[in-house]
């Protein structure tokens, strides 16, 4: 997708189809301002124009896929594999992108190629597109140019991508499968208390006789939610867009909620033991392509994922640009373990500093592969009994006055 930014005026999507430079037909979507804008963009990349038209940008329209960082890490994967077969740059992104299942992958990949085409690097053309490749992915991939060994970086670069991918899904996976059982029970709890237990509060009535103080309690429950829904929902929305809010426009509140996460038994330190293997990779990866260290330190503080782990690589590489070794630099924060202190002062004085970082970063992502299985392990009798307690309570208090009554007819 081309995005042709103005600052005046409001941009809109057009879908155009045309002949490259090669005269063959391909299409793709251009956002600008006004058609003639889109059509001397085009112009400017070598296409001559065929059909061009406003797209529907109704609610009811189709949108297009999202690009995906999965799908970033594939596109390393196969750019790497065409270009060790010796397949020139320019086509191997067109026999990636013409036919990629993702039409707003296809649409990227053919501005990357043009943009290629016109005598730019790759590591210019990628850099137009920062939303998809980040400073870590140019850094690298400008490196791997100016060494003349593009094809091995993008193969670092598709590992690192790929482990890192997989890690999130893991993680993601154990926080998402109890928090969705909560949801379900809490809503299932809401629909017993609304409409079930009122049918049974007007039998117990019918039956005159003095009910058991916890149906009296789950019955006042009831009320209260009949009567104060509106109120609880209210809350609920309201503390959720507050949050979204919170956790989007304010660094103090995403600070202390990092901070009070690492604080929480196990969720801590998966996190944090994730944190570290994030920054290890990515130094060691940048490190193996060459890249400076102090460069390299300022690309891992952004892929940590914690802001007290950020904060704290970006303060150790202030004290790396004043002249500190990195192992000292690292060890001032008190955020990371002695082992990785240690790793890294053997990497630096034996003069293999990539390959320490790899084994560490090897050893913290198996912890956290084990981390999340006990979680996971942990999390499901936990999530039984909260769920026998709240669904199983509300059911005993609802039978316990027809148990009595019929130890009374005995």
């Amino acid at each position: 997708m081309i995005d042709v930014k103005n600052k005046s005026g409001k941009n809109v999507e057009f879908a155009w189809t045309g002949k490259d430079k090669t005269r063959r037909m391909t299409s793709g979507i251009l956002i600008a301002i006004d058609e003639k804008v889109a059509r001397n963009e085009l112009r400017r990349l070598g296409i001559i124009v065929t059909r061009i038209k406003k797209k529907n940008t109704s609610l009811f329209a189709k949108r297009p896929p999202k690009i995906k960082p999965s799908d970033i890490a594939i596109f390393a994967r196969q750019l790497a594999t065409m270009l060790n077969a010796g397949i020139p740059i320019v086509q191997a992104l067109d026999i990636i992108g013409r036919k990629h299942e993702n039409h707003s992958v296809r649409d990227l990949l053919l501005v990357i190629k043009i943009d290629v085409e016109s005598g730019n690097s790759l590591t210019q053309a990628l850099k137009k597109h920062p939303l998809y490749f980040d400073e870590l992915f140019c850094n690298l991939i400008e490196a791997g140019e100016r060494a003349g060994v593009l094809e091995t970086l993008l193969e670092k670069i598709a590992t690192y991508k790929e482990k890192n991918e997989l890690m999130k899904k893991k993680i993601k996976k154990a926080t998402t499968y109890p928090i969705s059982v909560m949801i379900i029970a809490f809503i299932v709890t809401a629909i017993l208390l609304v409409f079930v237990v009122p049918v049974f509060e007007d039998l117990f009535k019918s039956f005159g006789a003095d009910l058991p103080i916890f149906t009296k309690m789950v019955i006042a429950m009831s009320n209260w939610m009949q009567n104060y829904w509106w109120l609880i929902s209210g809350l609920i929305i309201g503390l959720i867009f507050t949050f979204k809010f919170f956790k989007k426009t304010s660094k103090p509140f995403n600070y202390f909620l990092d901070q009070q996460i690492l604080n929480i038994s196990v969720v801590g330190s998966i996190m944090a033991k994730s944190a570290i293997s994030k920054f290890v990779r990515t130094l060691a990866t940048m490190s193996a392509a060459g890249v400076p260290l102090v460069e390299s330190l300022e690309s891992a503080a952004g892929t940590c994922g914690n802001l007290l782990y950020k904060e704290a690589v970006l303060k150790a590489r202030e004290e790396v640009i004043i002249g500190q070794r990195l192992q000292f630099a690292i060890q001032e924060s008190g955020l990371f373990p002695y082992m990785v202190v240690q790793m890294i002062a053997i990497g630096e004085e034996s003069g293999s500093l990539d390959a320490m970082l790899s084994k560490v970063a090897d050893f913290y992502e198996e912890e956290v592969d084990n981390l999340v299985d006990n979680l996971s392990s942990l999390m499901e009798p936990m999530i039984m009994m909260i769920l026998g307690i709240l669904v199983g309570g509300l059911i005993v208090a609802m039978y316990l006055p027809i148990f009595k009554l019929g130890s009374a007819i005995h």
